[in-house]
């Protein structure tokens, strides 16, 4: 029981639980905006504002392909925006990672730069 409750108070575990309660709010979102925003505005082009009622029947089989294609756009948004997220996260860890990277030069390398720069100069009077 005591390895079980170490694993639970973790940070990790306490960071995936928050990350699966703001996904699935933030899928109810994505939800509504395709059913309520997306789908009404494709319909105007199509002829029918509800997209999830598109069907194709043949003989006894039906094809519900309206929310085949919901599903399809709420994949294409909640993809995006963790495309985009990522994106973020990546370019402020990587910052940090080189600035972790690329220590302060010592005296020896300051010293040893100024001498080959003052030799570079001699070189050019010449």
């Amino acid at each position: 029981m005591k390895e079980f409750k170490e694993f639970i108070s973790r940070g990790n575990m306490m960071d995936l639980a928050v990350g699966v309660i703001i996904g699935s709010a933030f899928t109810a979102i994505v939800n509504s905006l395709v059913k309520d925003l997306i789908n009404p505005l494709i319909g105007l082009f199509i002829g029918k504002i509800d997209l999830s009622n598109l069907k194709l029947t043949i003989g006894e089989a039906t094809f519900r392909y309206g929310s085949f294609l919901n599903a399809v756009i709420n994949f294409l948004i909640i993809a995006l925006v963790v495309f985009i997220l990522m994106k973020l996260v990546n370019k402020f860890t990587i910052k940090k990672e080189v600035e972790k990277e690329t220590p302060a030069p010592s005296n020896e390398e300051i010293y040893l730069r100024q001498i080959r720069d003052a030799l570079q100069e001699k070189k050019t009077l010449r």
